[in-house]
């Protein structure tokens, strides 16, 4: 869940994103740059001749110069992930921080209930999870990790000061299921037995899609409704026979009870119908799920509107089974804001 066109982890979700809920949570120093910027979308921006009354703005966390540097000096930011999960590597990316680029950079993790304060957090015990390493300026700095015990907090520490302009914490979800607050509307359709099988906070993962050129495809599983129309997945526009599919990892096997299908944002864009297959095939890798013969039929070619969210029940076909995986085809092409797939845990 890289951004679109950038280097970063393929089949890993960026736990610390802004869009999973993530945030900097508290810092030594952001005296040119807030610590919020760290877990915006994008690479950040240079805009020339554009500044603040503390000096250049910059798109990033940028702290001011350190005078003081005896033994331990540097500066810090904490980061509450949008989701506890397993880090498996990290991107500190330091686009259009070239005089002003940290000298080097470690980052240390831990578990802690979310919303605990920063100082409490600093009491505890941190695992270092990247040793310090010599940073690049102007440049994604990707390190891969050996993933350890579930984090829910990272202590990104920068040496001895400087900025960054955007942290990635790509990772697998640790799923805890509790019941998600529902809006008025999906409460009307998902009963509280119901949970979102798909959900990237529970672990789903958008595992390959024929087409992404306007949007990834992970955004189809986050959290709340998206935006605008960049915050869904969306293709080009299919010009030759066939259509779009996605497909999807559920965060554990279940069975299927009320599929959300949103076009949210969607007006010209949207695809004209959508159906849904599913599969039971524990562990089984992408390339054998693409081929295989074995989909079943969950949804048949339904009519879609544009900019409409669809809670399709009387649609799914019955009886149900367990199912590990979904394929959403659309056609013949277009935008989806949002796949929900409600149903129990098997």
């Amino acid at each position: 869940m890289s951004e679109q066109g950038a280097p970063g982890f393929t089949g890993l979700v960026d736990l610390a994103a802004a869009a999973l809920g993530g945030r900097a949570v508290g810092t030594s120093d952001d005296f040119f740059a807030p610590m919020s910027n760290l877990v915006a979308p994008g690479r950040g921006v240079f805009i020339e001749g554009k500044f603040t009354d503390r000096g250049k703005w910059m798109d990033g966390w940028e702290s001011g110069r350190k005078r003081d540097l005896g033994p331990g000096a540097h500066d810090w930011c904490v980061l509450e992930l949008g989701a506890s999960g397993r880090v498996f590597g990290f991107d500190i990316d330091t686009n259009h921080f070239a005089g002003n680029c940290p000298s080097f950079a470690s980052i240390d993790g831990l578990r802690a209930a979310p919303g605990t304060a920063v100082g409490d957090l600093l009491q505890r015990p941190w695992v270092e999870l990247l040793a310090p390493a010599p940073l690049r300026p102007t440049s994604q700095n990707l390190f891969a990790v050996l993933p350890g015990e579930p984090v829910s907090h990272l202590r990104l520490n920068i040496f001895p000061d400087g900025g960054v302009a955007r942290f990635r914490a790509f990772g697998r979800v640790d799923a805890d299921w509790g019941r998600p607050s529902l809006d008025e509307e999906t409460a009307a359709h998902v009963t509280t037995d119901l949970v979102d099988l798909a959900a990237v906070r529970n672990g789903g993962l958008a595992l390959a899609c024929s087409d992404a050129f306007f949007g990834p495809m992970n955004n189809l599983l986050l959290p709340g409704r998206a935006e605008n129309m960049g915050g869904g997945w969306e293709t080009r526009r299919k010009r030759g026979p066939g259509h779009d599919w996605i497909l999807v990892q559920l965060g554990a096997r279940g069975v299927a009870t009320v599929l959300e299908i949103d076009t949210n944002h969607f007006k010209g864009n949207y695809p004209d119908r959508c159906s849904v297959d599913w599969i039971d095939a524990p562990g089984a890798r992408i390339t054998d799920l693409v081929a295989s013969p074995r989909w079943s039929p969950l949804v048949p070619e339904t009519k879609l509107a544009a900019h409409s969210r669809h809670f399709l029940r009387e649609e799914l076909a019955s009886p149900r089974s367990p199912a590990t995986h979904l394929r959403v085809n659309i056609f013949p092409d277009g935008g989806l804001s949002r796949v929900r797939v409600w149903g129990t845990r098997a």
